[in-house]
């Protein structure tokens, strides 16, 4: 009798002991927030969001399940950027990612200092004032860059390659985007090397196309290069049409120009900062601080050509460039 007493009290301590347990382990898995915050239209950013996506299952995060992912899109309008930042913020996000470009990123740092903040496709992130190094950011926010600005003078050189007469080169860019200034100034440096005249075209409204398209006729110029941000990416498929009413050879920074119908396109692959963005948000929601945290640049660069529209144009490709694609669409 004494024996059976002792087993039930030793049974009902442990059962005790065990409950709290029990409980915990019957609590659901926490399911973390994340806002993404893009200047471009939702159709316009799939690639960049199924990218995100598709890191993120990589690390064990399913949306809908132990993540959920708040997108905010601006189309096109960066006046919409403060607004969007503020409902991801009332939303209690646990991080922000911002998607292609500088506006997004200086948005969410001018309206946070707490939530982490993970960048994407920031030209030039330092002289932005987005992060005091890229070995240390400081603050909230980290990511990666694009080195967009520091790729433009590769661009002319393979323009150079394909046309050694070339003398005249219209600059299409978006003054209101900080990188397209910054890439501009590196452009006419190099291009004064090679006694190869500039003829910059600001366009900041749809309607801005059609006087400088005319203008680019007007002066005849041997080439065209789009200098890449969310205004130009929007209307690529207008700029795409006149290079080739106007035969005109155009360089472009990603390969979505060159799919559209565009010769030529060199750049860092505008996926990869998407995917790599979701090690970022895993360090992050693991309790990593996003000052700690170096900003990332690209390791890839890819060359994608247009055989067809060379074709369209007259032109031959030299064997030189042809070997140095990473992908010909035919």
């Amino acid at each position: 009798m004494w024996l059976h007493t002792v087993g039930l009290l030793v049974m009902l301590v442990l059962g005790i002991l065990a409950a709290p347990l029990a409980v915990e382990a019957q609590q659901p898995a926490k399911v973390y927030r994340v806002g993404f915050l893009s200047l471009l239209p939702h159709k316009q950013a799939l690639s960049h969001i199924k990218a995100l996506q598709e890191g993120l299952r990589g690390l064990g995060y399913i949306e809908g399940q132990n993540i959920i992912l708040e997108y905010r899109f601006a189309d096109g309008t960066a006046e919409r950027l403060a607004d969007l930042v503020a409902e991801l913020i009332h939303l209690q996000v646990d991080v922000i990612v911002t998607g292609f470009g500088t506006l997004p990123a200086l948005a969410a740092k001018q309206a946070t200092s707490t939530i982490p903040i993970v960048f994407t496709f920031v030209a030039d992130p330092v002289g932005a004032g987005i992060v005091a190094s890229l070995a240390r950011p400081g603050g909230n926010i980290t990511g990666c860059s694009t080195l967009a600005a520091d790729l433009t003078g590769k661009r002319l050189e393979l323009l150079k390659e394909l046309f050694p007469q070339l003398s005249r080169v219209a600059i299409l860019l978006n003054p209101a985007t900080p990188a397209a200034t910054q890439a501009l100034r590196e452009m006419q440096a190099i291009a004064a090397t090679w006694s190869v005249q500039l003829q910059p075209l600001e366009v900041r409204t749809p309607e801005d196309f059609e006087s400088r398209f005319t203008v680019v006729s007007q002066e005849y110029a041997d080439a065209l290069i789009t200098i890449t941000d969310p205004f130009t990416i929007v209307h690529r498929a207008q700029i795409v049409e006149f290079a080739a009413k106007s035969r005109l050879p155009a360089m472009y920074g990603m390969r979505d120009f060159v799919e559209a119908g565009g010769l030529i396109s060199y750049g860092a692959n505008y996926n990869d900062p998407s995917r790599r963005a979701a090690t970022y948000v895993d360090k992050i929601l693991k309790g990593a601080k996003p000052a700690d945290l170096p900003v990332e640049q690209p390791t890839r660069f890819e060359l994608v050509i247009n055989l067809k529209t060379a074709k369209a144009l007259g032109i031959t490709m030299p064997p030189s460039l042809l070997l140095l694609a990473d992908e010909v669409i035919q």
